[in-house]
């Protein structure tokens, strides 16, 4: 059973108004169903919005941010806990030590490079945890297609595109994370 995701969103809010509203009941469905949210500690755009929600129906958030963007006004104070780290490395291993799995919502290259990573760890063995993309009126398609073609071209195997969980509405991608099973630890440090 999950129970903590960690999430990967924008930063920002997008140019589609449809998904500050989807961020923001994700975090709610989340918080009614008993899911602690891990994410990166963001104040806006999906990240913002998806806090809030978990926040306003009562549900735990952790949030995990480095001490630079602390220093830029990037981070919120009024998460259930906030922890403060000094580089990027050390906030996505202390996120994926405190989570039992991990869904990216659209989002740019940053949300592109934490679900790529953790989506790599555990393919080379190095957590159990396991990895979705919520795919949210086609968002991911085109870079799921994309990865298709990179399997076809023979550098990725279709097992690790069939590990990842891609689902429409976050009761898929519940259910597919936890059909992977929900890992409880880093198998080797990643820092």
């Amino acid at each position: 059973m999950i129970t903590r995701l960690t999430v990967f969103c924008g930063s920002t809010p997008g140019a589609d108004p449809r998904w500050v509203p989807l961020a923001r009941e994700v975090g709610a469905e989340l918080a009614r169903r008993g899911i602690g949210m891990v994410y990166g500690a963001g104040g806006g755009g999906l990240m913002g919005a998806v806090a809030q929600g978990a926040l306003d129906a009562g549900g735990e958030v952790v949030g995990v941010i480095p001490s630079f963007m602390i220093e830029r006004e990037w981070g919120r104070e009024d998460l259930t806990e906030v922890h403060v780290v000094e580089t990027m490395h050390e906030r996505k291993a202390l996120m994926a030590d405190l989570t039992s799995a991990f869904l990216a919502l659209p989002g740019g290259v940053g949300t592109l490079e934490e679900v790529f990573e953790v989506w790599t760890w555990r393919q080379i063995g190095l957590l159990d945890k396991p990895v979705g993309f919520l795919d949210a009126d086609g968002f991911w398609t085109p870079l799921l297609d994309a990865l298709r073609g990179i399997s076809e071209a023979g550098f990725m195997s279709q097992a690790s595109l069939d590990d990842v969980v891609v689902a429409p509405d976050l009761d898929s991608a519940l259910a597919g994370l936890e059909a992977r099973g929900t890992g409880t630890r880093m198998l080797r440090p990643v820092t």
